[in-house]
């Protein structure tokens, strides 16, 4: 079978990780700004050598600096259906359906010009035509059918092969075995009747062409979903003060309908601890868990401690110094030949065009530099990044390097009886020696192939006149298709804008909520642990939703504190 571009998987590892053992870290570090040295930037030499050392100057510098932040996503199909060459348009979106296809659209096409002429498709007038489609389906029919018992030799034909070239043997068990007498693939093989190189060439190419149905598809997301919708972040980022803000937003905007969410995120560095806007998820959580919850989330943050005792003392710290010399290594191993200067111009040509509210403030840049990877370098260095991080916490706590199990050793892995953190961390460990140890020759596809379906992924960092980074921009494709003669053009554009500005103290870091909710303290937000531990005890009393004792009754932390309560619930 074929196998999708490892690209994807790359991006999922990555997010699992991020939000798991990696998330307060990866929060320092998802905004980049910096004041490099006047002298650095107006240096004359504009070589690839230099260019590389102001970017990675830049993005370790701003490991020191406090700064609000604006990012803008966008997601465009325009390769899709944009330029798209006609003549490699197909009738079908399968090949064995070809041929009818092909032929009813001959029709079609000869029906409306007999409607146009007013005379009837059956007229003598058209018999020419008529014949020549009949002629030309058959041919086609007959060449699929030859072209198909070439390229599908499968345990299929051996199901349909006669009888007679099998044999029936008794073991000495007494059981029934059928096993070849000669060999059906031989004499198929000198049965088989020749393809034109017409038919042949269309067939062996049809996979992953587009067809006009394609097309339409492609222009109505574009229209109806990806141009209205818009996803948002923005927020304050202070590390000596431990604090990190994110207020993140999604709007869909058409002509009648305006739809935007948000969600306020708050990050306690120092502490080890994520807030989140409650009220986002009231409602559902009293409908599904708690049918008690009335009002008492409303205007009120949810705290979740990432630490809940069971890590080393220094843990939080370990991982964001690791996780800074993680990127170094990373770094230091970028090749100096994908970095260079471009001019302000250069961004109008790139395609798809960047989105106009992306470019305006990337135009009147005077600096930018460009650092451009091909999809395999892109991934082969977050395998760095990842052998690098997880080396490090290695050697300073060996009790968090597990061993991963086989599956039928499940009852023995880690938190199969109870959830901690600690129990988390050696589950993200074991996942990230997994993404150190794939084997990306494990592809079915071809070098060839997996260049045509992977884009490189391109990095833009525009620099003011005293060298202050100003902004980020990055452009990568995520793949729509799994075929193995997929091009980039079957697949998306993301492109992510990140705006540096001065921080200034006298803003709120979220606009929508009232002065008193702008930092989470005691009064003002919900413990998620000690409300977990209170409807645990309401489920225990034998209260709660159904859906809510289904899902608890899954939870290995609830089997281990209530087993009572959930053989209760069995029986129930």
């Amino acid at each position: 079978m074929k196998t999708a571009p490892k690209l994807s998987s790359l991006v999922s590892t990555k997010t699992v990780l991020a939000s798991s053992l990696l998330a307060a870290s990866l929060l320092v570090t998802g905004c980049q700004t910096t004041s490099l040295s006047q002298s650095s930037t107006s240096a004359a030499s504009q070589s690839p050598a230099d260019a590389k050392k102001i970017v990675v100057s830049a993005l370790q510098q701003q490991r020191r600096q406090s700064f609000s932040y604006h990012t803008n996503l966008e997601i465009s199909n325009d390769k899709q259906f944009t330029n798209v060459d006609t003549k490699q348009l197909v009738a079908s979106a399968s090949v064995d359906s070809y041929c009818e296809d092909n032929h009813d659209q001959g029709y079609a096409a000869l029906l409306t010009q007999s409607e146009a002429q007013g005379k009837d498709i059956s007229a003598s007038a058209y018999q020419a035509q008529r014949n020549a489609l009949k002629l030309s389906y058959v041919a086609c029919a007959q060449a699929y059918e030859a072209w198909s018992d070439s390229h599908y030799d499968s345990d299929a034909d051996a199901v349909a092969a006669d009888d007679a070239n099998y044999d029936v043997k008794r073991t000495n068990k007494n059981a029934v075995i059928v096993v070849p007498s000669s060999s059906p693939t031989a004499d198929k093989q000198a049965n088989l009747k020749p393809v034109s190189p017409y038919y042949d060439k269309i067939f062996t190419e049809y996979e992953g062409k587009k067809t006009k149905l394609d097309i339409k598809k492609a222009q109505l997301m574009d229209a109806y979903l990806l141009k209205p919708l818009s996803l948002n972040a923005q927020g304050v980022y202070q590390p000596l003060a431990g604090k990190f803000t994110m207020l993140t937003s999604a709007q869909y905007q058409a002509r009648n309908n305006y739809t935007s969410i948000n969600q306020p995120i708050y990050v306690d560095l120092k502490n080890g601890t994520i807030y989140l806007w409650a009220d986002n998820f009231a409602s559902m959580n009293s409908k599904v868990l708690d049918d008690k919850l009335g009002a008492k989330w409303h205007n009120k943050w949810l705290k979740i401690a990432l630490d809940d005792g069971t890590l080393p003392k220094g843990f939080g710290s370990a991982v964001i110094k690791s996780h800074f010399a993680a990127l170094d290594a990373l770094y230091e191993q970028a090749a100096v030949s994908r970095f260079d200067v471009i001019a302000p111009d250069t961004l109008t040509t790139l395609f798809p065009k960047i989105p106009q509210q992306q470019l305006a403030p990337m135009l009147h840049t005077p600096k930018i530099i460009r650092r451009v990877q091909d999809a395999a370098s892109y991934e082969q260095s977050y395998k760095t990044y990842i052998n690098t991080f997880h080396k490090l916490i290695g050697q300073q706590y060996p009790d968090l390097i597990v061993k991963k199990t086989s599956d039928e050793d499940d009852a023995q892995r880690p938190g199969a009886e109870k959830f901690t953190s600690k129990i988390l961390v050696q589950h993200v460990l074991i996942m990230m020696k997994s993404a150190m140890d794939s084997d990306p020759k494990t592809s079915t596809l071809t070098p060839t192939e997996q260049v045509n379906t992977r884009a490189p992924i391109q990095e833009l960092y525009g620099f003011d006149k005293r060298g202050q980074l100003q902004w980020q921009h990055t452009r990568s494709d995520l793949p729509t298709s799994k075929s193995r003669q997929a091009q980039p053009s079957d697949s998306v554009t993301i492109d992510v804008l990140q705006q540096y500005l001065p921080l200034r103290t006298q803003d709120a870091a979220f606009l929508n909520l009232p002065s008193d909710r702008q930092v989470p303290n005691a009064s003002n937000s919900i413990d998620l642990r000690d409300y977990s531990k209170e409807l645990a005890a309401y489920y225990k009393a034998g209260h709660g939703t159904a859906m809510g004792k289904l899902l608890l009754n899954m939870l290995p932390i609830y089997k281990s504190m209530y087993a009572t309560q959930v053989e209760m619930m069995n029986a129930e």
